[in-house]
């Protein structure tokens, strides 16, 4: 599918298809249908992977309610999902490293490998990247998919598929605290408990952070951080008039300065509480994308050298997130709240329990 899956014609469902060449298509706002796509041939250089799991991130979910998400718009029916893992089923004549039945995790970005950041090894920034279920490209969310096979990365025997589609949202974690240099004399500040939070709760731990303190409005997302590994938990407001009160008990929370925050939300209170609570000579690091503009303190932190760096997805990621996992150095199955199956009912219900969040933190699709 990330080369191009095509529905058959005018989407309409065949009986004589057989079912793994069926996916889940967005044909319309809170519209999701499970019908059939032609896959492309197999290159010499790609493979065929049956998907096995599936997992649904907040990107999805704000095509299904919007149709769009940040400034890409779906303009015509597309295979939905990006986080995956499945089984070799065919591989092309120039591919050496994988074989038929080899359980592997995609990573789902195709970058051109010509273009200048490319070449400057920053492909997640590659203005030509081809990305699962980004238009007008479809996604993954498939009986099967073909895809390069230096994308597809073989999963330790102790790894489950389920863990190897985590690896996607865990990324995202793994390559914010490369980009802030996260070690073992850092201590590291996040805000927002939901997915992205709290891997990158686990990915900080995983580096070594010595003290991580986790902020929300939610309690039981809050309880959750504490169970992962965070050190204290502080419990914020949506009011902007409680932010002095709130960078005040983070300090005490950390019993220190903050290094570096991750603002894993990214709305104005959000930022404005990451800019105010780093030390000086400190790092924020936006990793949420909740507004597209924003109005938040810059000045004052620039009078205290408080440096800001963005991330886009992540480059390099999923050996380091095999090798964490493997090792047992991050954990991910607890963030695994619900399960569903691949028919057209199930995918409907999945889809409202993580829209509906609450105790929704990754909702998983077992194909």
């Amino acid at each position: 599918m990330g080369r191009g899956g095509m529905s058959s014609q005018g989407g309409v469902l065949d009986a004589h298809v057989e079912q793994e060449d069926m996916a889940a298509w967005l044909v319309g706002v809170n519209t999701l249908r499970i019908q059939p796509f032609k896959l492309p041939t197999v290159g010499p250089n790609d493979v065929r992977v049956k998907i096995k799991a599936v997992g649904i991130c907040g990107s999805d979910v704000h095509y299904l309610k919007t149709m769009k998400c940040a400034d890409f718009v779906v303009q015509e029916p597309m295979v939905i999902g990006h986080e995956c893992a499945g089984i070799v089923d065919e591989v092309g004549s120039m591919v050496k490293n994988l074989v038929p039945g080899d359980r592997v995790a995609l990573e789902p970005g195709i970058s051109c490998w010509r273009c200048e950041q490319c070449k400057g090894g920053r492909y997640n920034l590659c203005p030509d990247m081809k990305f699962f279920a980004t238009p007008p490209v479809h996604g993954s969310l498939a009986n099967q998919i073909v895809h390069p096979a230096d994308l597809c990365f073989k999963l330790p025997e102790n790894v489950s598929l389920e863990e190897g589609a985590m690896c996607e949202p865990l990324s995202v974690g793994v390559h914010a605290c490369r980009r802030a240099n996260i070690g073992p004399e850092t201590n590291v500040l996040v805000i927002g408990a939901g997915p992205i939070g709290l891997v990158s709760v686990l990915s900080a731990r995983a580096f070594g952070a010595a003290r991580i303190v986790i902020v929300d409005v939610d309690d039981e997302r809050l309880s959750i951080a504490k169970s992962l590994g965070a050190d204290d938990v502080v419990k914020v407001s949506t009011n902007p008039q409680d932010l002095e009160a709130e960078v005040s008990k983070i300090g005490k929370a950390m019993k220190g300065g903050v290094d570096v925050s991750f603002d894993c939300v990214g709305f104005n209170k959000t930022m404005s509480t990451a800019l105010s609570a780093t030390r000086p000579g400190g790092k924020v690091c936006l990793v949420g994308m909740g507004h597209g503009v924003m109005t938040v303190p810059l000045t004052p932190a620039a009078a205290r050298e408080v440096d800001v760096v963005g991330i886009f997805r992540y480059k390099n990621t999923w050996p380091l997130c095999l090798e964490f996992l493997r090792t047992g150095k991050i954990d991910v199955k607890p963030l695994i709240t619900h399960r569903f199956g691949f028919s057209q009912k199930e995918i409907e219900e999945a889809f409202e329990t993580s829209a509906r969040g609450g105790n929704a933190i990754k909702v998983m699709f077992n194909l």
